[in-house]
């Protein structure tokens, strides 16, 4: 099958780039130009016409890419026209008329590389985060992971533990023999040293995901103390409503911000108090919530809150900043037991301080999420395997090679398994479906 899609953006634009692969682009692009096929990888002039009637559509670029070299590894090529509706559209109806064509599902061009070998999983999913990325910290993070430096490791310890199993494996091919004990000997050391190695890279605060998906922040807080005010000069826009009365907000209002570079997804909350109205009650259910699972606490109050103890005492932590708002009012802010949780005071009504609110949530991300070069995790599904991975291992150590030594061996079969399984060395569909379903038409 033959599959095309737009992969330049959506909506009227200078250019459109349309994208065409599988063992017909040939027959499309003769259809369409009425002419042979340029040189491969050489931009040429071409009027693109309707192949029933020869009418112009439009004139532009045309691109080929025999296989294999190219991106999908099948024969692919690109339409480069202007970006009208019009002419998108009637070049698509063109290409919906030429037998073994079809619309590209999302991804499928990405899916198509991957299942011919141009890259892993693990490049997919970066070219998808990268495509995705709205901040200089996710651009950068979906870069390296497409250098190969994750594959890289991970590849290299499947590789060490493919080694311990082939020592297995001659065992239970050839059980009249023993295994020499140094080899049992090193097997233990070198299953040791790369469970080692699964732990550091598990221990690393889900950074990569955080930086993939934001950082989570909760604002919390009595009534009517400008945490809906605040979440609306983040975003820039009115999220949410402002009003004197106190309860207005209810439910968990969420904005995802490029915060002073680093992605956050911001939650204003409804004002901790209490109520005996129902729907508020669950609302401040929810708040707590929120508070407990973020990242990161703004808890907001304002000089005349009497009762914010509790708040600090709940929730007051090294995850937590204090902000005191409304200072635009002249109340005493500045009592000894508000000191020592060092408040930011601000007026977000005079838009006092709000500068230095900003670079105080970004240091507090810094300073509690360290980014560092060797981040090997962006998603939930490479933690899984690698929890598995490292399950397997702890029984394999804990069997008795001597009585137990093909179930010890399933155990490293299992454990290889999960490795790969995060490179792409995988024969589920489900999985890869579930993968590439989140990249965009045309990718």
């Amino acid at each position: 099958m033959t599959i095309y899609a737009l992969s330049s953006g959506p909506g009227l634009s200078g250019i459109a780039v349309i994208r065409i692969s599988g063992p017909n682009t040939k027959k499309v692009l003769k259809n369409l130009t009425f002419l042979p096929i340029p040189s491969p990888k050489v931009a040429s002039l071409r009027k693109f016409k309707n192949p029933e009637t020869s009418e112009l559509i439009d004139e532009g670029i045309l691109l080929w890419f025999p296989r294999p070299e190219s991106y999908t590894g099948e024969d692919m090529a690109e339409i480069h026209v202007h970006g009208s509706k019009a002419v998108i559209e009637a070049i698509y109806l063109c290409l919906s008329k030429i037998e073994g064509c079809r619309l590209a599902e999302p991804g499928e061009f990405t899916k198509i590389a991957f299942e011919n070998g141009k890259i892993n999983l693990l490049k997919a999913e970066s070219i998808s985060d990268l495509i995705a990325s709205e901040t200089e910290i996710q651009r950068q993070q979906a870069i390296k992971i497409m250098s190969g430096k994750s594959s890289d490791k991970f590849n290299f310890l499947r590789e060490r533990l493919l080694k311990l199993l082939s020592n297995i494996e001659a065992k239970i091919d050839f059980p009249d023999e023993d295994l020499p004990n140094n080899i049992l000997k090193n097997m233990r050391s070198e299953i040791k040293s790369i469970k080692i190695e699964i732990d550091k890279i598990l221990n690393d605060q889900k950074v990569g995901e955080k930086i993939r998906e934001g950082f989570k922040i909760a604002i919390i807080g009595p009534t009517n103390v400008g945490k809906s005010s605040l979440l609306n000069y983040l975003s820039k826009r009115e999220v949410a409503i402002v009003s004197e009365i106190a309860g207005t907000t209810r439910d968990v209002i969420e904005v995802s911000l490029n915060l002073n570079g680093f992605p956050v997804v911001i939650s204003d909350t409804a004002g901790i108090r209490e109520s005996k109205d129902e729907i508020e009650k669950k609302g401040i259910k929810l708040a707590l919530e929120k508070a407990e699972n973020a990242d990161l606490i703004l808890i907001i109050i304002e000089p005349k809150s009497v009762d914010f103890a509790r708040f600090l005492s709940d929730f007051g932590s090294d995850k937590s900043i204090l902000v005191i708002n409304k200072i635009d009012l002249g109340s005493d802010y500045t009592s000894d037991e508000i000191k020592k949780y060092d408040p930011v005071l601000i007026s977000i009504k005079d838009e006092k301080n709000l500068d230095k609110l900003l670079n105080i949530i970004k240091q507090n991300l810094k300073n509690r999420f360290f980014i560092h070069e060797n981040i090997f995790i962006t998603r939930q599904r490479h933690r899984n395997n690698l929890e598995k991975c490292l399950e397997h291992l702890t029984n394999f150590e804990e069997k008795n090679f001597i009585e137990d030594f093909d179930k010890a061996a399933e155990d490293l079969r299992l454990a290889t398994r999960y490795l790969g399984n995060i490179v792409g060395k995988v024969d589920v569909e489900e999985v890869l479906g579930s993968i590439f379903n989140d990249f965009c038409i045309g990718k």
